[in-house]
């Protein structure tokens, strides 16, 4: 019984060793996204900082703890190490990431980038990550006391890495939501104190010899097992990095979909090891050795063909998932595992079996266990290097994943790659490599052509036409950063900012998309614009969409710059007068960062004395709940903050945050004012061609004060970069949409309030019946707009002009006799009338009528009446462009 005990308490060690290391990996993972910018990029960089500090340890202090006499204090102490360094990094993680952005600098180039992120990543956590390393052989060693034969490491693998999975899935669904990074990070260190503890009180036993490390088998023989176990390390981790970025253009690639990845990869090769355990002892002596490892090589490469061909079918399978599955957040991600067990169940199953193969030759050979396991760490240390960086964007996703199939046949002893067991998959890949298609996502309406597509280290980017010839931009196939048929929403989203200061000289837009809004931005030429973006696929995709604003002239007022938004506001020299932040989906890869208190309170301090922030927001991808942790945050960086709407789309609806470097009630003393600055405007195309025709189409975009956006924030909890509510609350809308968008925006309205007091600082002067006026006009085009998308909502589109004039007729004059200013609501009736002017005259010229009655003051419908003819005949005047699309 005391050797089951004994056992038993090792084996829970390890349980509750891994669920700690995996845990601090998620913890981590988040954390270094914060200055690296990309999650994808943390996730690589955290992972090769991980197994390069485990490999460390077990070279550096395996040898030791083999000689060693006293194991179990090695492993306590390991634990103990790791508890003491993941307290150190709760305090000093913040800081240490500050110096690593400044380091990094605002415009690194990527060979320093990548440096600093790898090099960054492997120094911060190296403490931590050489304790870890040295925890399995010193466990492993004690063990031994309990064995009256043989060294297996199979179940204590096997039993860290069960660990391993609940770390992952429990940080990553509860505890980060629920607690934070750093009270996850404290429930860890409790962890590595017990396990400390643990040992010490349950596994003392009889004292043990020093091991027995003396050869048995030739120096040779040792560096060719020392070799496939470092190559076995890279392709392993290699097929997981290759596999979890292929995915990610599948799945919705939220923080769920790389921990439900992650946590099957994590399975398989547990089981496998459980598994060779048991096969192991049915062995017959000659079958156990080099002649298993060939076998288990060839079927493992076997297994990743079969892995990967599953990609290829990845969206198909998917699809028909969903539709089997119903709808709901469980069903998206039980459809996200079974993806991923699709590509890694069979492939992680026999490297789990083969690690544990290598590692009892390693014994039989006389190799420690440390060296074994620190020769494999070191080789998954250098995959995230080698394939996610260099080889993805060099070879492209598909050469660079038949490559890890054709390695591990390599590692097949030479004798035997002329038998079936290595030709079959060979030809299996050679199959694969010529027959196969491209591996990409790309998603090509009918008549449509893929413009580009390009495979970065970090995401693939592609332009697609449709059949009409509108060209959209693609993140990773899932994520749309715009259109060529944009172009008004996009220029209004630069432009509305820009007008709401009274003269600004620098703008800086954070995230660029299809370059539309900074380019349009860029049309004034007193105005120098920055425009920064990670990516830099996308900075070169651009250029197809900003070609036609620009005539084919380069803007020599703007400048593209390659670089994480966050680092850039904090290391950056240049002080603006408007930034503009774009809106970033905030489920997807590393977007929630952008949307903390933290980074709010550093792009505040980026502005110029009188400066601007505005951060747009997209409603129709996020719930109500992740938009008040916003608005919160916000808030604290921004107390006088205010909301603008960006359109009156029902489908697409934008939110802006204003915030200003200086709080006060806002950026003009008057409706003159405002109407001063519309007239001092120097862009190329004059702001009333994107709807800000006036004073009050500026100004009457504002949704709510700071009185309006306190109420709706509530007690909310605010998205921090220690507690990031929004990284792990967003994507559950995007799983499982429990409204509509037009349905959530009316919800925001009702909430939000807005008076003129909020925007225009006291009257001066004596034209107070004048200010007076103002006021009520502009009071009343913010009920009109509401009266108006109200309206929206119940208005089925119809290419019928005089079906769609029936639905739209009463309630837009409803609307015109509440704001006669509402041009939202005026300009499409006067289109309609022109229209109809050829076909039916009679119901032109009433509609004509009426607006002209409503609003006499514009000569639109007056003139256009006038130019009719009895029978209907128009001297035709050119159509006011796309002003005021409702």
């Amino acid at each position: 019984m005391a050797i089951k005990r004994g056992e038993g308490a090792a084996l829970a060690l390890m349980l509750a060793s891994g669920f700690a290391g995996l845990g601090y990996q998620i913890v981590w993972t988040q954390q270094a996204g914060l200055w690296l910018g990309h999650e994808s990029a943390a996730v690589l960089a955290v992972i090769a900082a991980f197994f390069g500090g485990l490999s460390l340890g077990a070279l550096w202090l395996g040898a030791r703890i083999e000689r060693s006499l006293h194991p179990l204090r090695w492993y306590a102490a390991m634990e103990l190490i790791i508890a003491a360094w993941g307290v150190a990094l709760i305090l000093l993680m913040a800081p240490a990431s500050a110096a690593l952005l400044t380091l990094t600098g605002a415009r690194p180039s990527p060979a320093w980038q990548w440096t600093i992120a790898f090099a960054g990543s492997f120094i911060l956590l190296l403490p931590a990550t050489v304790a870890m390393g040295a925890t399995l052989p010193a466990l492993e060693r004690v063990m031994a006391q309990w064995r009256s034969a043989g060294r297996s490491i199979a179940t204590l693998y096997a039993s860290n890495t069960a660990g391993a999975v609940l770390g992952v899935l429990a940080s990553a669904f509860w505890l980060i939501p629920t607690l934070g990074l750093s009270s996850t990070a404290v429930l860890c260190v409790l962890l590595n104190l017990l396990c400390a503890a643990g040992a010490m009180l349950l596994l003392r036993g009889p004292a043990l010899a020093r091991a027995d490390l003396a050869s048995k088998d030739s120096p040779a023989g040792q560096g060719a097992l020392l070799m496939r176990l470092a190559l076995t390390g890279l392709l392993g981790i290699g097929y997981e990095v290759m596999v979890v970025r292929l995915l990610s253009q599948v799945t919705e690639d939220t923080v769920y979909t790389f921990a439900m990845l992650l946590a099957v990869y994590l399975i398989g090769t547990a089981a496998g090891a459980v598994l060779w355990q048991m096969w192991q002892r049915r062995l017959r002596p000659e079958d156990g050795g080099a002649r298993l490892t060939d076998r288990l090589l060839a079927a493992l490469a076997l297994a990743c063909l079969l892995g990967a061909g599953s990609l290829w079918a990845a969206e198909g399978l998917r699809a028909m998932l969903l539709s089997a599955f119903g709808p709901g957040m469980a069903a998206a991600m039980a459809v996200e595992a079974a993806l991923a067990v699709a590509a890694f169940a069979l492939p992680t199953l026999v490297m789990g079996a083969l690690f544990s193969q290598l590692c009892a030759q390693a014994a039989q050979a006389g190799l420690s266990f440390g060296r074994a396991i620190g020769f494999n760490t070191l080789g998954a240390a250098l995959a995230p290097l080698l394939f996610g960086v260099l080889l993805t964007p060099l070879l492209g996703i598909k050469w660079a994943l038949l490559l890890i199939p054709l390695g591990y046949l390599a590692l097949i002893q030479s004798k035997a790659w002329l038998r079936p067991i290595t030709l079959v998959p060979a030809a299996a890949c050679l199959a694969l490599a010529l027959l196969t298609p491209q591996l990409a996502f790309i998603e090509v309406p009918e008549g449509g052509r893929i413009v580009s597509y390009q495979e970065g280290a970090m995401a693939a980017v592609s332009v697609v036409e449709d059949a009409q010839g509108v060209s959209r931009l693609r993140i990773n196939n899932r994520q749309q950063e715009g259109s060529s048929s944009s172009l008004w929403f996009d220029a209004r989203q630069a432009l509305l900012p820009l007008l709401l200061h009274p003269a600004p000289k620098q703008a800086l837009f954070l995230g660029l998309g299809t370059g539309m809004t900074a380019a349009s931005a860029a049309q004034d030429p007193s105005l120098r614009v920055d425009a920064v973006e990670l990516l830099p696929e996308v900075i070169s995709a651009s250029g197809h969409f900003t070609q036609t604003l620009n005539e084919g002239q380069p803007q020599e007022n703007l400048r593209l710059i390659a670089a994480d938004a966050r680092r850039y506001v904090r290391a950056a020299a240049t002080h603006y007068d408007v930034i503009i932040s774009d809106n970033f989906h905030p489920a997807r890869s590393g977007s929630g960062a952008l949307y903390t208190v933290e980074h709010f309170q550093a792009v505040r301090a980026r502005l110029a004395p009188g400066g601007l922030f505005c951060q747009w927001l997209p409603l129709h991808q996020l719930d109500l709940a992740s938009l008040r942790s916003i608005v919160q945050a916000f808030l604290i960086a921004n107390p006088a903050a205010s909301a603008i709407l960006a359109n009156n789309s029902l489908e697409t609806p934008v939110l802006g945050l204003i915030g200003r470097q200086t709080d006060g009630a806002g950026g003009f003393t008057s409706l003159t004012a405002a109407r001063a600055r519309l007239d001092a405007a120097a862009f190329k195309r004059p702001p009333a061609q994107f709807g800000i025709e006036d004073e009050f189409a500026l100004l009457g975009s504002f949704v709510a004060g700071p009185a309006a956006l306190k109420a709706f924030a509530g007690d909310v909890e605010a998205n921090t970069d220690d507690h990031p509510v929004v990284t792990h609350l967003a994507p559950r809308i995007t799983y499982a949409p429990d409204s509509a968008p037009r349905e959530r925006l009316l919800d925001l309205l009702s909430a939000l309030s807005i008076v003129p007091a909020d925007l225009l600082s006291a009257h001066k002067g004596a034209n107070t019946d004048s200010d007076s006026d103002g006021d009520a006009r502009l009071s009343a085009y913010w009920q009109a707009r509401r009266q108006f998308i109200e309206a929206g909502r119940h208005i089925q589109p119809s290419s019928d002009l005089r079906a769609m004039l029936t639905q739209v007729e009463q309630p837009l004059f409803e609307v015109l006799q509440l704001s006669p200013d509402f041009r939202p609501a005026y300009d499409p009736l006067l289109r309609m009338a022109q229209a109809m002017a050829g076909s039916d005259p009679v119901r032109a010229k009433q509609l004509l009528s009426k607006l002209q009655r409503l609003q006499p003051a514009r000569q639109e419908a007056g003139e256009f009446l006038l130019g009719m003819g009895a029978n209907g005949e128009v001297a035709q005047r050119p159509a006011r462009s796309q002003a005021s699309r409702p």
